[in-house]
Order: C-alpha cells, then sequence, then structure tokens
C-alpha cells in the first residue's frame, strides 16, 4: 500500500496538500519488480506514468538511430507524461534491483490536471526536459552524422594531392640520379664559353616555359617532329626524349641549333641533361601545386569551424560561401556547374562559430542530392534593406507540392538512413533565427531557390 509519505519523498509531488496526493493514490498501482522484470516495452501503448520509490530501473532502447542507457534512482518518474503525444513505448524499461514502482494510468491524466495542477505543471516542466534532452541527443547525431560525411569527403580531397606529392618526390629521387650522371657526361665534353651558354639557354627555356602547356594534338604533332629530327641525327634511341620534350613545348627547330653547334654525343648528352631538368621542373611543380591544395583545404577547415577565432564575430558573407563550397567540392565536381552571382560590396553579418556555414551546407548538400549530382547550382547575394540576401538554387526536379509544407519540420526527412548531412532543414531554421534572420524557399520543377536574409552586422550595431 503506498502511503503518503513516500510520494511526498519524491521532488514532484514535494509539499502538495494531502487531499491530492490522497487522490492520487487512489488512481495509482503498487507493483513490485523483481530483478530483470520489465515494466515497459517497445511498441506497447504509452498509457502509464510510471513514479519509483524503491530500488533502480534501466532503460535502454534507440533514440533517434542512436543507442542509450540511463539509469533511474527513488525519486524519478518516467513513462508516459501530461500532454505527451507519445503513443507507443519506445524504450525497454526493467528492474535492475528489487523495486517498487507506482502506475498511473494516463486515461486519468486530464482528472490529474484538474484536481492537481501544480503536479501536472511539474510534470509539464518534467516533459520539456525530457525533450530537450532527446533534442540535444538528436542534434549531437546530425552533427556526427555531417562530420563524418564532410571528413569522408575532406579525406578524399587531401588524398588526392598528398599521393600525387609523393609519387612526385619519389620519382624526383630517380631524376637527381638521372642529371648527376647526365651532367657528369657532359662535363667529360669539352665545350666552348658560347657552347655552354647555348645549352644553359635551352635548357632555361624548356625548364620555365613562358605560356601554357600545349594541347594533345600539338604535343602529338611535335614528339613526332622532334623524333624525326634525333633519327635524323643519329640518335635513334633517343626516342624516349620526344614526348617530355613536346610536353614542354620543345621546338624541332630550336632543337636543330644543338646539332649543329655540337657534335652529335656532345648534342646527345646535353638533352639527355636537358630532358632530366625537366622533368625535375615538372616533378617540382606537382609537388608545389599539390602541397599547396593541401595547405588551401587545410585554411579552408579552419575558416569552415572558426577555429582559433572568436564565438562571435562579424563574417564575410560571400567568404563564409566560398568556403563551403571548398569543402563540399569532392561532391560538386562529379557533375555539377556553379554559378556565382555575389554583391561586388562585403556583406558582413555576426556569426555564432561555424553556424552559418551548416546552413550553407546542408542547402547545397541538399541540392546537390536533388539534382542527383548533376545540374547547375546558383548562388547570389546582395542587399536587402538592412539585411543581406543569399539565395541559392538548383535546377533539379523541385520540391513536391505535399512535401513543401513539411520540410522545416523536426526529424522530417525524403532521405534514406544514412544519405545526406543529417543536418535537418529544422536545425537550419533555428541556426537562422538564433542569427535574427529568416528562410523562405521557392520551388517548381528545373528551379528551386532557397531564401536566407540575415541583418548586417553594421546596422546591428547601431
Amino acid at each position: 500500500m503506498i502511503d503518503n509519505s513516500e510520494l511526498l519523498r519524491v521532488p514532484a509531488f514535494a509539499d502538495l496538500p494531502d487531499d491530492q496526493i490522497a487522490w492520487f493514490i487512489g488512481q495509482a498501482q503498487d507493483l513490485q519488480l523483481k530483478p530483470g522484470e520489465t515494466y515497459m516495452q517497445p511498441g506497447e501503448p504509452a498509457d502509464t506514468m510510471f513514479v519509483l520509490l524503491e530500488g533502480q530501473l534501466e532503460v535502454r532502447g534507440e533514440l533517434g538511430g542512436e543507442p542509450v542507457a540511463f539509469s533511474l534512482v527513488p525519486g524519478n518518474i518516467t513513462g508516459a507524461l501530461p500532454y505527451s503525444r507519445l503513443k507507443q513505448f519506445t524504450l525497454t524499461g526493467r528492474a535492475a534491483m528489487e523495486s517498487r514502482i507506482v502506475k498511473f494510468p494516463a486515461a486519468r491524466f486530464p482528472e490529474l490536471v484538474q484536481k492537481m495542477p501544480e503536479l501536472a505543471g511539474r510534470l509539464v516542466g518534467l516533459m520539456a526536459d525530457r525533450i530537450r534532452e532527446a533534442t540535444r541527443i538528436e542534434q549531437q547525431r546530425d552533427r556526427l552524422a555531417s562530420l563524418g560525411k564532410l571528413s569522408a569527403g575532406l579525406a578524399h580531397e587531401l588524398n588526392n594531392p598528398a599521393s600525387a606529392a609523393t609519387r612526385a618526390a619519389s620519382q624526383l629521387r630517380e631524376m637527381l640520379v638521372c642529371i648527376r650522371d647526365a651532367s657528369q657526361e657532359l662535363g667529360r665534353r669539352v665545350l666552348s664559353p658560347a657552347q655552354k651558354s647555348e645549352v644553359d639557354r635551352m635548357e632555361a627555356s624548356l625548364t620555365q616555359p613562358d605560356g601554357p602547356p600545349p594541347d594533345a594534338l600539338t604535343v602529338s604533332g611535335l614528339e613526332d617532329r622532334i623524333d624525326s629530327l634525333l633519327r635524323s641525327h643519329g640518335q635513334n634511341d633517343l626516342w624516349q626524349l620526344s614526348a617530355g620534350l613536346a610536353r614542354r613545348n620543345a621546338k624541332p627547330e630550336e632543337l636543330a641549333t644543338l646539332f649543329d653547334s655540337l657534335d652529335a654525343d656532345t648534342a646527345r648528352a646535353a638533352l639527355v641533361r636537358i630532358e632530366c631538368s625537366m622533368e625535375i621542373a615538372e616533378l617540382l611543380t606537382t609537388i608545389e601545386s599539390s602541397t599547396s591544395r593541401i595547405s588551401e583545404l587545410v585554411h579552408a577547415i579552419k575558416e569552415y569551424t572558426f577555429m582559433d577565432q572568436a564565438p562571435v564575430l562579424n563574417v564575410d558573407i560571400t567568404k563564409t560561401l566560398e568556403t563551403t563550397l571548398t569543402i563540399l567540392n569532392f561532391k560538386l565536381k562529379r557533375g555539377i556547374t556553379v554559378q556565382r552571382n555575389y554583391d561586388p560590396e562585403p556583406l558582413l553579418v555576426n556569426s555564432f562559430g561555424s553556424e552559418l556555414n551548416q546552413v550553407w551546407t546542408n542547402i547545397i548538400d541538399n541540392a546537390i542530392d536533388a539534382m542527383g549530382g548533376k545540374g547547375e547550382l546558383r548562388i547570389r547575394t546582395y542587399r536587402d534593406d538592412a539585411g543581406a540576401v543569399v539565395e541559392i538554387g538548383d535546377s533539379g526536379p523541385g520540391i513536391p507540392p505535399e512535401v513543401q509544407p513539411h520540410i522545416f519540420e523536426p526529424f522530417f526527412t525524403t532521405k534514406g538512413v544514412g544519405e545526406g548531412t543529417g543536418l535537418g532543414l529544422d536545425t537550419v531554421q533555428r541556426i537562422v533565427k538564433k542569427h535574427k534572420g529568416n528562410i523562405q524557399f521557392t520551388s517548381k520543377p528545373g528551379d528551386t531557390r532557397f531564401h536566407v536574409w540575415l541583418p548586417l552586422a553594421e546596422n546591428l550595431s547601431q
């Protein structure tokens, strides 16, 4: 039998009048649980509130797709609560030891609200805490899912230049041996100052070309002409040099001057050294461009996450969009054309860390998915009264009319499990509102546009 004093020790019932406690006891059931015995299982109707008086309960299951487990101690309340929309239990509750609980039927909640308004208010507060905790877990899961997707893409983006630099460094060792041997061979020849100058001039010209590299058709034609030149001077085994010389846009008539001013063996040694120098120059260029790309990605990551910066600061909208595009490049380059139309004047807004970048990431990622990875992504920024507007559009099939009213609802998604960045548009809307802005959209086949309005920093300070 439940005693008034036992319920009064429960925080939610503390200081309530005796007549209200007595009414509650009259509607409730006292239940003893053995260790391991369940009192709540997934799929069962959520028709009971449980108050733990003695012992310890364990609750396990999944929440938002993630496993959860927690313990309840005397004084805790679980199960259904007033005003809750929960229809079925989603977690398993069992006794961790000999326990004693009070079961109160949810069907009596309307009477409870009337007869025990103070308790009802406390239970609503308890439910609000439960919702906040569930939302926190869901948001944490979303962030981890988003981080996982972006990390996988960035790992791929970083791996490409890193692998290229590693390959180039390995080949560079071979080329250093090549140029050492070629230089020694050329050093055995007696050259006049004019001849040395001509070799040095040609080497410098071919290792530091002025214009862009020739196209494939031009390279093919040059390779044939260079090969013919070498064969005409008895160098039938230097065909492998023809491709490298052609890639560097070497002119056959310019190479012919070596054979005009040098004997065949000396010209051969000079060409071998020049070709080795060219290869070294190309490998160094590869290493420079690869490491620059890595630095660019690292810089983009720091800007995206606002590492080493204040939690709230003025940011240039264009820069945040470009940083996001850099982070998502691994998805864009598969078939998305990006059309940019930025306001020529910097549009500065207050940003809470990287949250605005999360907004752009989600909208752009949704656009890419909607287009099936192929189409046109259109990004525009402009000034509107006291705010900055970011318009992100795509050429996808559009958002179905029946879906449009729901896209900002919590946990709503049209994607399968594990797809997308994991950050819902409800969270996007929350972030935008946190920045004192608003978000709207229009959609029809071939033209879906999201408009994000944010107050300019200069107007917030006035």
